[in-house]
């Protein structure tokens, strides 16, 4: 199902303390927004949209590069509408409505509300009420408050889109969560079972046990393989790895064919299951005529960051006889690891021949592998 995600981070969240809205407080070296957001990208969503307040722009703006930024209103639910506003140009099938300061949401969740939607036009996840409820007055306890049948919300709130957002233009005032919305709309919403990790930062004790949580995390480890080719043609210089190395010939292909740097846009991507450099730059599409490839390796990078995944490590082996590569290594190293944004010592740049075999050993092309090693932040 085509899905979309509305963050809403438009609030304050002064009882969390810290300074500044818990929504852009660091959790684990990264923005509470940013680990949300990531989370969802995670669990597949196509398209997200964050709502923020006029006040918080520059925060949200530099937590969130790639993600659509959208004014809050002064409300929950007026937050909410301009959200789904955003989207109503080209309407998902589905939207899910997540809280900013819930960083934990898991692929598996996502999934069971995206399941759930098959049957109904709304679905939420939840978790049964286990512990005893009373009702306090003055400080003192004044009754028993029988929990049967009572469940404890989460976000995200999944729904169909075209069905919420008519529910949201037609209510008035506040309301709790989206869920309310939906029911004053008269909307069948499904429940799903929830989850214990998925909190909301709310006080500042939330934010140890978030900390807690992080440091009891299974590290995900993911790596991708590449492979590109090119053949020669007119010139005097190929691109290899972001050098411009001197040579009698040149590589021919749409962009400026840089064999080591399509490899390794290639292996980042196939660790995300993201496909290929044509999946997401098309050859057909002029606009990546004789274009950098710096664009696609950084465009992969900062997918992999929006997922919440780090390079640790790139190999690259380029595949000639000629041009030498060895004295262009060190260069090329030093610019692949400024695309990733790491230290020169996680790059890998390498050449071997083909012992006069094949389309290389004949000199007609260059070959390059490249394999990425991405971890969870």
């Amino acid at each position: 199902m085509d899905w979309a995600a509305v963050i809403v981070a438009a609030g304050r969240g002064t009882r969390a303390g810290g300074g500044l809205p818990k929504q852009w407080r660091d959790l684990g070296g990264r923005p509470v927004a940013a680990r949300a957001v990531a989370a969802l990208r995670a669990a597949g969503a196509g398209r997200a949209v964050a709502v923020v307040n006029p006040a918080d722009r520059a925060l949200a703006a530099a937590a969130l590069p790639g993600v659509e930024l959208v004014e809050g209103g002064d409300s929950r639910s007026a937050s909410v509408r301009a959200g789904l506003a955003a989207l109503a140009a080209e309407p998902p099938a589905a939207v899910l409505i997540h809280d900013g300061a819930r960083p934990f949401v898991t692929p598996a969740l996502v999934a069971r509300l995206l399941a759930a939607l098959q049957a109904a036009p709304a679905a939420a996840p939840a978790l049964a009420v286990t512990d005893a409820l009373w009702r306090g007055v003055g400080g003192r306890v004044a009754a028993a408050v029988p929990r049967d049948g009572l469940w404890r919300a989460q976000t995200p709130q999944a729904f169909h889109f075209a069905a919420i957002a008519a529910a949201h233009a037609a209510h008035r005032g506040e309301a709790a969560d989206d869920v309310a919305v939906a029911l004053a709309a008269g909307l069948d919403v499904a429940i799903v079972e929830g989850d214990e990790g998925n909190i909301k930062l709310t006080w500042p004790g939330d934010f140890v046990r978030a900390e807690a949580i992080l440091r009891g995390r299974a590290m995900d480890v993911r790596v991708g393989n590449g492979f590109d080719v090119h053949a020669f043609g007119p010139g005097d210089r190929v691109w290899l790895c972001g050098v411009a190395v001197p040579h009698d010939a040149g590589l021919v292909g749409h962009s400026d064919a840089d064999v080591g740097m399509h490899a390794l846009t290639d292996a980042i991507y196939g660790a995300l299951a993201e496909g290929d450099i044509g999946r997401h730059f098309p050859p057909s599409d002029p606009r990546w005529k004789g274009a950098a490839s710096a664009v696609f390796l950084a465009h992969a990078a900062r997918l992999a960051a929006d997922r919440g995944y780090r390079v640790t490590q790139a190999d690259v082996t380029l595949i000639c006889e000629r041009p030498k590569v060895g004295p262009h290594a060190g260069a090329m190293q030093a610019a692949l690891a400024a695309i990733l944004g790491v230290e020169p010592g996680r790059v890998s740049v390498k050449a071997t021949t083909s012992e006069r075999m094949g389309f290389t050993g004949r000199e007609e092309g260059i070959a390059a592998i490249a394999t990425a090693t991405l971890v969870s932040s």
